[in-house]
């Protein structure tokens, strides 16, 4: 690598540094302002504090297609508003070799992502919900809201509550159906735990409240234990209360998989996985949507005036991408095609407007 491909690398690493760091530090304050206002006598705000930083590197994986559309203007901008990349281009260097030189810090950025994404929020994120949860209940019955239905066999279950790794659950209700799909029995446990020997595997529940729907009449029965033999993994079950968005792309395949044997619509965790899966591209169209900007319209634009435009750009691409993601849900498209198209758009942009260079 020359010294100036490192100069203009490094600069531009610097700006999405910066980026990062001012974009980091809004969104902060206003989640935890947000979060502050769920505090109550169990869930203080030095609670809602560690919740808010297990789900910043959440957060930050969002927004890094932004932080490096962001940096990029903003690093080629002081560039050419110093006549550097004038100099250069003057002097020899092609476009195309300025935007290879631009690019290497994105591929860092993706890079990052990929890790950021996969092995480190997903796992925060769960162990803050989970948290977050018990927190708030004191030590009672944790509120259904902190969790979401399921359906596993002829049975319907609710989950408060999962411990990180999936091996611990909390508040557990369990609707169980008969052969005329109607509801058989209700069961409540307030927690339960994965065994694992001798070769068998199977949930065992502590304190059970037992609801047993007759033809005239219900039944009520409290046990101390009971062993719910299901056919859903530890971890599995550690991806239920993650939002799929939030979730990693294997965790988004495997339970998209899982909603397709059991007869149920898997669309959205699709959605989620190949809008995960194509984020090192929508990372790399965004980029050359703002190189395209900087060597054309935005080449004699104040600093001020490329930070809008890199606004306008993320936002035009954030309404694209929320409203193809609706529509694939509710006609049916593919939930690839539906991932592809904003990348598409950019990078078509970004080409027309480099040719005109």
């Amino acid at each position: 690598m020359s010294m100036l491909s490192r100069y203009v690398t490094r600069t531009v690493l610097g700006a999405m540094l910066i980026v990062l760091g001012l974009i980091t530090t809004i969104d902060l304050i206003f989640t935890l302002a947000d979060e502050l206002g769920s505090t109550n006598q169990f869930y203080t705000a030095a609670n809602a504090f560690a919740y808010v930083m297990k789900t910043l590197p959440t957060s930050v994986y969002e927004l890094l297609p932004y932080i490096a559309l962001g940096g990029a203007i903003i690093g080629l901008g002081v560039l050419a508003s110093s006549q550097e990349l004038l100099i250069m281009q003057a002097a020899g260097v092609k476009t195309h070799t300025l935007i290879g030189w631009v690019m290497i810090p994105v591929l860092g950025v993706m890079l990052f992502g990929l890790v950021l994404g996969e092995w480190v929020a997903p796992t925060l994120q769960q162990q803050a919900q989970s948290d977050r949860a018990m927190i708030m209940s004191g030590g009672q019955a944790i509120s259904s809201d902190e969790g979401e239905w399921r359906k596993i066999g002829d049975q319907f279950i609710h989950i408060n509550a999962i411990a990180p790794g999936g091996r611990e659950l909390f508040g557990i209700t369990i609707f169980s159906l008969n052969a005329e799909r109607r509801v058989a029995s209700s069961r409540f446990a307030q927690r339960g735990e994965y065994v694992d020997t001798d070769g068998q595997s199977y949930w065992r529940l502590y304190d059970v409240q037992q609801t047993v729907f007759g033809d005239t009449q219900l039944q009520g029965s409290r046990q101390p234990e009971y062993r719910w033999d299901v056919d859903m993994s530890p971890e599995l079950l550690s991806v239920l209360l993650v939002r799929p968005d939030r979730q990693s792309i294997s965790g988004l395949f495997q339970f998209a998989r899982y909603f397709d044997s059991e007869g149920l619509d898997s669309s959205s965790y699709y959605l989620a996985f190949w809008k995960k899966l194509m984020q090192p591209l929508a990372t790399l169209s965004l980029v050359l949507l703002a190189v395209s900007f900087v060597f054309g319209p935005l080449r004699e634009a104040t600093m001020g005036h490329r930070v809008f435009v890199a606004i306008a750009i993320s936002l035009v691409f954030t309404i694209v991408q929320r409203t193809i993601e609706p529509v694939t849900l509710l006609y049916g498209i593919s939930p690839f095609l539906a991932a592809l198209l904003p990348v598409l758009l950019c990078v078509s942009i970004g080409v027309v407007l480099l040719r005109r260079v």
